[in-house]
């Protein structure tokens, strides 16, 4: 709670000093459409990892055991660090940093930057550092560009809070099914599955790691041109 209280205060000082702005301009603050947006995304992602999970369930035969005994008190816990987490990171990747980017950059580079930065991040915090380049490329890869694409939300919609949902939505799923630190397969756990080898396994997992990314773009896409029509017609 402590870093994400630093993060908070630095966001404010870099948006005051160089741009002369408020928090405000990170949309933050939780308005009746900024929380059906957070809503809106949590479920949207939730139902596309569930989707993915059970491509992954046939093409690799994946046998699903159900936990005995579900310990709410982990789920309760775990869905508290994970809301910390995903906020710290979007804070941090699509707050005060990417609004002066996009301000002084441009709003092309200022997604790419922040786009960069996150998929980089993600080599260090996955503790790949010694992986080899492959490895390192696909993890660069794969969350930057789901880095690109909360960050075009970000820009799109002036608020970090539909990006926050998808951050959440996703983050929770996966572990649920899969082994994850501090929390991890707290509802299911995989006892048997189809190992694929070579080129097998790059496509299936390119697949799997920018597939939701994919169809979230689509989603929000279409959503804001909803939004567009609706708020004409009002």
């Amino acid at each position: 709670m402590l870093g994400l209280l630093v993060i908070i205060v630095i966001s404010w000082l870099l948006l005051h000093v160089i741009e002369k702005k408020s928090m405000k301009v990170l949309g933050i603050l939780p308005t009746g459409k900024r929380i059906i947006q957070f809503l809106l995304g949590t479920l949207f992602i939730m139902l596309v990892t569930l989707l993915n999970i059970y491509v992954e369930t046939i093409v690799l035969n994946v046998d699903w055991k159900m936990q005995t005994s579900i310990n709410y008190q982990l789920v309760f816990d775990a869905f508290g660090y994970h809301i910390k987490s995903a906020l710290t990171e979007d804070l941090v990747f699509r707050g005060a940093i990417l609004y002066i980017l996009i301000s002084r950059l441009g709003v092309k580079w200022g997604i790419l930057i922040s786009a960069l930065c996150f998929g980089v991040y993600h080599v260090f915090s996955y503790g790949m550092t010694e992986a080899g380049v492959i490895p390192i490329l696909y993890v660069i890869l794969i969350t930057g560009f789901t880095g690109f694409v909360w960050a075009y939300i970000f820009h799109k919609t002036k608020s970090i809070m539909l990006g926050l949902g998808l951050h959440l939505g996703i983050n929770l799923i996966n572990v649920f099914f899969f082994e994850s630190q501090p929390y991890g397969e707290l509802f299911f756990e995989a006892t048997k599955n189809t190992k694929l080898e070579d080129w097998n396994w790059l496509w299936f997992n390119l697949f799997k790691g920018l597939f939701p990314s994919l169809v979230t773009l689509v989603f929000v896409r279409q959503y804001l041109r909803f939004s567009q029509k609706r708020s004409k017609k009002i």
